[in-house]
């Protein structure tokens, strides 16, 4: 079973493209805080990288901006490739299945109330 839920902030806006096929695609990466404090009691983070298709590719791009506190759920995917210099890597994202808008925008922009959206119903 591969199924991952996180809440965290969005570190920078999402970044929409489409596919030669014509499908959107939005990448984003958020910051999850650990539930603990480090030594000097300071809460650390880890930095996810996330991403979406279709029409909730769409919704994501043009709902959220930097700083939006979000919950995803999907599953976890390990990419392998070869870098320029040759070396074999690997990188981690989640594929999300849904996420939820979880704060309110800013009031500089206007944006859905929080609910949560996937590919399956969109309200709008």
């Amino acid at each position: 079973m591969n199924v991952v839920a996180l809440v965290g902030r969005l570190t920078a806006d999402p970044q929409m493209r489409y596919t030669q096929s014509g499908v959107a695609v939005t990448n984003f990466r958020i910051a999850v805080d650990r539930g603990y404090t480090n030594k000097q009691g300071e809460r650390e983070a880890d930095f996810i990288d996330v991403c979406c298709w279709n029409k909730l590719a769409e919704s994501t791009a043009n709902h959220l901006q930097k700083g939006r506190l979000v919950a995803v759920q999907g599953r976890l995917e390990i990419r392998s490739y070869e870098a320029q210099d040759g070396s074999k890597r690997q990188a981690a994202q989640i594929v999300a299945s849904s996420v939820a808008f979880l704060d309110r925008p800013r009031q500089d922009t206007q944006i859905g109330d929080g609910l949560p959206f996937d590919d399956n119903d969109m309200p709008f």
